[in-house]
């Protein structure tokens, strides 16, 4: 991460902690509160963690799916000779 990044994640968690304080003095230390505030901790030694962590170096493209062209000209219509239509009813076939 970027100091960018991680002043802006320390910042977010710090408005969450003020946010849980703030929830901590309306419904007092219920178990919703508890788990918010250790999920915050949790976050917070977690940036602590990304902080001292060299990033991973960027994934090129060099894994990307190989494109696969389609024909603009109309399939062979023998390719459908004896199929049915589903959820057409089924292929109506006419003796000729």
């Amino acid at each position: 991460m970027t100091t960018t990044e991680l002043t802006e994640l320390r910042r977010t968690i710090g408005q969450l902690r003020q946010c849980v304080g703030s929830l901590r003095a309306r419904y007092g230390d219920a178990p919703a509160v508890r788990r918010l505030s250790n999920d915050i901790e949790r976050l917070d030694i977690d940036a602590v963690e990304l902080d001292q962590v060299q990033p991973a170096p960027l994934q090129r493209s060099a894994s990307a799916p190989e494109s696969i062209v389609v024909p603009d000209t109309p399939y062979d219509e023998s390719l459908w000779h004896g199929a049915d239509d589903e959820g057409v009813g089924g292929y109506q076939r006419h003796q000729r």
